[in-house]
């Protein structure tokens, strides 16, 4: 061919091999992150055959970077974390800090100086967003309390990284390495004043974006998707995740990582951010894949042999040490087995922002190849294993409790949310409605409750709700509906109905069959997005369904007919 193809050659080889590559394990059970990294792995220096472009991967890498925080930005909500503060931002806070001295110990064990064993153990404390929330959301649990716990402790891992990332640079020289600005070391007697100019600037960026970018970014949104072209909206959308990520970088000084993240923070304050998220999805699962590419290709591979005992230091550390001190803080929290074990499967793995803050640390004289290598090996096992863990967990749980005195104990959970008040007025204690679920829908089942004055017990497996709700003496039992211990607290046997107002379905038929053992005469109520589920479920009459759409649809049909003069007609909701 008569002109240079190497970019063309790269994105094919990449994109190509990470597609079969990704299928494969995919087969096998396996997260598809595992195939890309393994397809930049073949197409890498350090296996025979075709190599490809390390600095137009690595470019590439870095687009990836950016909207991948693109996309974390758009999911970022601060609601979803409050919900779920007191256990996220302390258990991550520990959780990171033990994990961190572990990875560190184990740094300085092998001989290595302060700074690489510090930012080592720093990439070992913090798990991947993307593994955990495919896990979350093949199991069908990301809305449960579980998945929430786990999602809210990993976004406050993911803003503990992305402060680390924005600071790093200014303390390089402190702990070993250079300066960002082509490897050259300021003074000694400069680096505090280095570090209060990163802050500042730092500082200056987000008041920008939070002043600025939060009026004029949602607008912008609005304007475009007022012209009705779908293909100008989808390139507002990236032209303003890759453009803020560069300007950020080129008037602050600060990472691209961050000036994506900011930019989705902005732009989820539209009334459009679903649809920019849907929008981007595509170009951003394709830079992400290219991004993983190139991950691989910096791994090499002779370090599992050369190294192999710190290999496996390096993956018990993820999979074992991250998971217990997780484990341990979630029941310190009185939360049962089973979120603990949840929780703590989520995070036994690491991944982006590893190979992000990995990067950096080498760019910045802090880390060796031999630090990147581990910490590449470490990724690629805890990946590969992490669907092994979560699907060990049930047969772990049930061995546990048959075998175990002090696991039996935890699950019955000495906890005083799981039990109704003692002063609870009879009139909740029999003929009441069981409510599972305080969400969105379950506050507005409450509220016209409390109107008509019918009584009702609450059920969910957040303890800041119950606590909520008891401190306006409303009766509250803190727990999983599934479990027949929860539904006795909540007086079931007496109850005249049970209410699933929850949008986690994924217990849903073990709920409704303990509930009818305990109390064969209850009427169900149940709520589901899913068309086929809830055909499946009038077939095996699990109770009266509501399907969200289905039941939207005829509201507002109710209300079109009546403004016309007519009546509403049953056969017209089916």
């Amino acid at each position: 061919m008569p002109h240079n193809i190497s970019l063309i050659t790269t994105i094919v080889a990449g994109l190509g091999l990470a597609m079969i590559l990704g299928f494969l394990v995919t087969r096998l059970r396996m997260p598809p992150l595992v195939g890309y990294l393994i397809a930049g792995i073949i197409v890498g220096p350090y296996t025979p055959g075709f190599v490809a472009d390390m600095e137009l991967t690595a470019q590439l890498a870095e687009i990836g970077v950016m909207l991948l925080m693109f996309g974390v930005g758009l999911h970022f909500s601060i609601n979803d974390l409050l919900a779920v503060k007191r256990i996220a931002i302390p258990g991550a806070i520990v959780q990171i800090t033990v994990a961190t001295a572990l990875g560190a110990g184990a740094g300085l064990w092998w001989d290595w100086s302060f700074g690489e064993s510090l930012v080592f153990g720093l990439a070992l404390s913090v798990a991947s967003t993307v593994v955990l929330l495919k896990a979350l959301e093949a199991r069908g649990v990301i809305d449960s309390i579980n998945g929430k716990i786990a999602v809210g402790w990993l976004v406050v891992e993911d803003l503990v990284m992305v402060t680390v990332l924005v600071l790093l640079p200014a303390f390089a020289v402190l702990l070993g390495g250079h300066s960002a600005a082509e490897g050259h070391e300021p003074v000694s007697d400069s680096i505090s004043l280095t570090v209060l100019i990163t802050i500042g600037k730092v500082i200056a960026f987000i008041a920008f974006m939070l002043i600025v970018g939060k009026r004029v970014l949602p607008k912008l949104l609005w304007w475009v998707a007022g012209t009705g072209s779908r293909e100008l909206f989808s390139l507002c959308v990236i032209a303003t995740a890759v453009g803020v990520a560069y300007g950020s970088a080129a008037l602050f000084d600060v990472s691209f990582a961050l000036g994506a993240f900011f930019a989705g923070m902005m732009l989820r304050e539209s009334e459009f951010s679903h649809r920019a998220a849907d929008d981007s999805l595509p170009l951003r699962d394709a830079f992400a894949v290219l991004f993983f590419v190139s991950v691989g290709m910096l791994f090499d591979f002779h370090i599992v042999v050369n190294e192999p005992f710190k290999v496996l230091a390096v993956v018990a550390i993820i999979m074992f040490g991250k998971t217990i001190v997780a484990v341990a803080l979630v029941l310190m929290f009185r939360y049962p087995l089973n979120t603990a074990l949840t929780v703590g499967a989520s995070l036994a793995q690491i991944g982006e922002f590893s190979f992000i803050l990995a990067g950096l640390s080498m760019s910045l004289g802090l880390m060796d190849a031999t630090g990147q290598n581990l910490i590449l090996a470490g990724a690629l096992a805890s990946i590969a294993l992490n669907s092994v863990m979560f699907a060990s967990l049930e047969p772990l749980q049930r061995w546990a409790k048959k075998h175990s005195a002090f696991a039996r104990q935890l699950e019955m959970n000495a906890d005083p949310l799981a039990v109704l008040p003692m002063n609870t007025s009879e009139a909740f204690l029999s003929g009441h409605i069981v409510l599972v679920g305080y969400g969105r829908v379950g506050r507005r089942i409450a509220a016209i409750l409390d109107e008509q004055q019918i009584p009702y017990v609450v059920v969910d497996s957040n303890r800041e709700i119950v606590e909520q709700l008891r401190a306006i003496n409303i009766p509250a039992v803190c727990g999983d509906a599934a479990d027949p211990k929860v539904l006795i607290q909540a007086h079931i046997a007496h109850a005249g109905m049970l209410v699933a107002a929850t949008s986690n379905t994924f217990h849903v038929r073990q709920m409704i069959d303990t509930a009818r053992q305990l109390n064969s005469s209850i009427e169900t109520v149940i709520r589901t997005h899913n068309e086929e589920e809830a055909k499946l479920w009038v077939k095996e009459n699990i109770g009266k369904i509501f399907l969200s759409e289905q039941q939207l649809a005829r509201g507002m049909a109710t209300h079109v007919l009546y403004r016309m003069g007519k009546s509403f007609n049953e056969s017209h909701a089916h």
